[in-house]
């Protein structure tokens, strides 16, 4: 009841205060017991407007970032959707009361083992998920209708744009190790639209495919 209570103050005074009007997000919100998805120690804190960390270097976004991340991805209800960086696998379960699968990938064996253990207690049978380098995305698996990525990048990676539908969407945070450009990249026929959404800050992206940081 109390994780109830401050579920339902994160989403009036942080989220829908501040502009994220999609009645389906604002529902998953309300619904994802994000205290779960942190340590026992951080779970009075959970609800809290600040990101949290989950161990390894890595951190669960603060609320806003994922109600935005997730209204921008613009999800129905038949849409497949690939997660670039799980990590408590508190956004991939967001992403799965809005989708139709969800395919993830967290390359931290320990935060992916976590993460999936956590999401199979919530039932959420509708995320497929690996332990890999996620920056060359899940050809197998693709086209895609929407592509989110929870970590910073130098640049927008070609290879996933090329893993979206048509008409797709796609969300990564740009820039440099301190800070970037939450980016938003929709897919035309022979075209790409990009519209910058303001700045962020997340951990950076990090594989085998040149997208480490100095």
């Amino acid at each position: 009841m109390k994780f109830r209570r401050l579920r339902e103050k994160m989403v009036s005074t942080q989220i829908e205060a501040r502009g994220i009007h999609d009645q389906k997000v604002l529902g998953a919100m309300r619904k994802v017991p994000r205290h779960l998805f942190v340590g026992e120690a951080l779970q009075d804190q959970a609800y809290g407007d600040f990101p949290l960390p989950i161990g390894e270097g890595q951190t669960i976004s603060q609320p806003f970032i994922v109600a935005e991340m997730t209204q921008t991805l613009e999800l129905t209800r038949d849409d497949r959707v690939l997660e670039i960086g799980m990590g408590s696998g508190y956004q991939t379960a967001i992403l799965a009361e809005l989708a139709y699968q969800v395919y993830t990938i967290e390359r931290i064996r320990k935060l992916f083992i976590g993460a999936r253990k956590i999401l199979d207690q919530l039932k959420y049978y509708n995320v497929v998920a690996k332990c890999s380098d996620g920056t060359m995305g899940w050809p197998d698996e693709a086209p895609f209708d929407a592509i989110i990525i929870t970590a910073g990048a130098p640049e927008i990676p070609e290879v996933l744009i090329e893993q979206l539908e048509t008409g797709g969407r796609l969300v990564i945070p740009v820039g440099g190790r301190h800070s970037q450009t939450l980016t938003k990249i929709v897919k035309g026929e022979d075209s790409v639209r990009k519209t910058n959404l303001g700045g962020c800050r997340f951990v950076k992206l990090i594989g085998s495919h040149g997208w480490e940081e100095d």
